[in-house]
């Protein structure tokens, strides 16, 4: 129980940051969901960054190194620190730019304002919170797992599971955005010195350290696969390059663009952000596939960092390093649990009149209680124990990934219209409830529709699903970004009064500068 009460003064802390943001903090909406729009260069980057760590960063990469190899690292690493710099720069900074100017709090605020559209913005809320459940579902599973593993069985995984969950769901309660930001600050920090702390300490216990594992590995024929990408087939390995288009269009994503206090500070996270991509996955991808070697036959590969850990590093040093990887696990876990609630009270609460018969402290204490009640959801589902690197790449990563064109086309292309919107949610619900019910209807092997000898639909060997040979991502991408143009085509445009709102003085070939006055990146 060492490690276990190592962690749990960790908890503490965040616990208390939450009562102390509380008492700094004032009782109005903007304060409590966007901390007044006043966060800083440094403190953004470090919130934004922790924000899309989690348990899938941590533990969900090792445990898929340890069945898949080195290759994992390719998959989402390399083409996150790519993308997602890309999608802050061009999108995210004119979220902020049209959030500061117009009010937005969430990102159906930002279409029903741009759209002139009500029930369809409804249905956009719907489906966006419904697909970043399971992503906060990973968090209270990472929770859990860690505390399971570190203390051998002592605290069940439900317990700890529970204790994450309510911690958590107290740091949001109390202190809303800025007692997220501010545990998202310390959990930067400590999930990446304790990162590199447990890889040199495991690196300087094993047999031989590292080059003795690998080369145990490599003269092995039935692990080599894990030194190269001889398992991860080509069009897969590309697919995954859309995966990362959904960090923009994950609602606590584009709501933390949403609280910087200057566009500047996108500059430093824009430079900053494929380091500390690097300096997260490189580890952890690399541990995974040595544990492989290490430990083979694990039951849950999801485990295999704390297993490691547990191996290589005694008590009160284990429990140091799990508290970081469990700062990751929690670092996105507060702004999801208060995006959605941020969400359900703009988007619905305060459209359909209840700001205006309840005020603004009336609106604050419903977010706090949708808090509650969404983080109890996620628990009770979380006890299934789903897969967490399936569970975040096949629904909530593809989902928000393939609502990307809705975003491109709402700031950029003033043609655009609620219709086509609706066309794009459409088609997203209905891949992924396909694709959920292909996956448990047919076999895994199963060529479901084919031309000639080639698979057109198909599922794979591990019973996921694939379109030529890609992961659905990619058709449902290019069906969104279809659906998008076709519907605004056939449809009537927005008011002029509306374009004019967002692009003043574009012309039909200059659309881009959707609302927002020309500005260098440093300003």
């Amino acid at each position: 129980m060492i490690a276990a009460t190592v962690i749990f003064i960790y908890l503490a802390a965040v616990l208390y940051i939450g009562i102390f943001a509380f008492r700094k903090g004032r009782q109005t909406g903007e304060d409590f969901f966007l901390a007044s729009r006043s966060i800083g260069s440094i403190v953004f980057f470090l919130s934004l960054f922790a924000t899309n760590m989690t348990a899938f960063a941590i533990l969900g990469s090792s445990g898929q190194a340890y069945k898949q190899g080195i290759g994992v690292y390719g998959l989402m690493a390399s083409s996150s620190g790519i993308v997602i710099p890309l999608t802050l720069f061009f999108i995210g900074t004119r979220l902020w730019a049209l959030g500061k100017r117009f009010g937005h709090m969430t990102q159906v605020q930002f279409f029903r304002d741009r759209w002139e559209c009500s029930a369809i913005g409804t249905a956009i809320f719907a489906l966006t919170s419904a697909m970043l459940l399971p992503y906060l579902i990973i968090s209270v599973i990472g929770g859990g797992t860690i505390l399971e593993a570190l203390t051998n069985g002592r605290i069940p995984y439900w317990l700890g599971g529970a204790i994450v969950a309510l911690v958590v769901m107290g740091n949001v309660f109390f202190g809303g955005m800025r007692g997220a930001v501010l545990v998202n600050v310390m959990q930067t920090l400590l999930f990446l010195s304790f990162g590199l702390v447990a890889f040199l300490i495991i690196g300087a216990n094993i047999d031989g350290g590292f080059v003795q594992a690998i080369r145990k590995i490599a003269s092995n024929p039935r692990t080599q696969f894990l030194l190269d990408r001889e398992r991860i087939a080509p069009a897969v390995f590309l697919s995954y390059m859309f995966i990362p288009l959904s960090s923009i269009m994950f609602p606590h994503m584009s709501i933390m663009c949403l609280t910087a206090k200057r566009v500047s500070a996108f500059r430093k996270t824009v430079v900053l952000y494929p380091l500390f991509i690097m300096a997260i996955w490189l580890p952890c991808v690399f541990l995974g596939a040595i544990g492989a070697g290490i430990l083979p036959n694990l039951q849950q590969p999801d485990q295999v960092l704390l297993r490691m850990l547990d191996l290589h590093a005694g008590p009160v040093l284990a429990g140091i390093l799990g508290a970081g990887i469990i700062s990751a696990v929690m670092g996105s876990d507060c702004h999801q649990i208060l995006a959605l609630s941020t969400m359900f009270t703009k988007d619905v609460f305060t459209y359909y009149g209840g700001r205006d018969r309840f005020g603004e402290r009336g609106t604050v204490l419903v977010g706090r209680i949708f808090i509650v009640v969404i983080n109890t959801v996620a628990y009770l589902i979380a006890l299934a124990k789903p897969s967490i690197f399936d569970l975040a790449v096949q629904y909530a990563f593809s989902g928000f990934a393939a609502l990307a064109p809705l975003m491109i086309a709402a700031l950029f292309w003033k043609r655009s219209t609620k219709y086509g919107a609706l066309a794009a949610t459409l088609w997203v619900a209905a891949c992924i409830v396909a694709q959920a019910l292909l996956e448990n209807h047919y076999t895994a092997g199963s060529r479901i529709w084919q031309a000639g000898d080639v698979p057109l639909l198909a599922i794979s060997k591990v019973g996921k699903l694939t379109a030529w040979n890609c992961m659905p991502v990619v058709p449902m991408i290019l069906g969104s970004a279809l659906a998008v143009v076709l519907g605004s085509l056939l449809t009537a445009a927005p008011s002029k009064a509306t374009i004019t709102r967002y692009f003043p003085g574009a012309t039909a070939g200059e659309p881009v500068t959707a609302g927002v006055r020309k500005r260098s990146f440093a300003e």
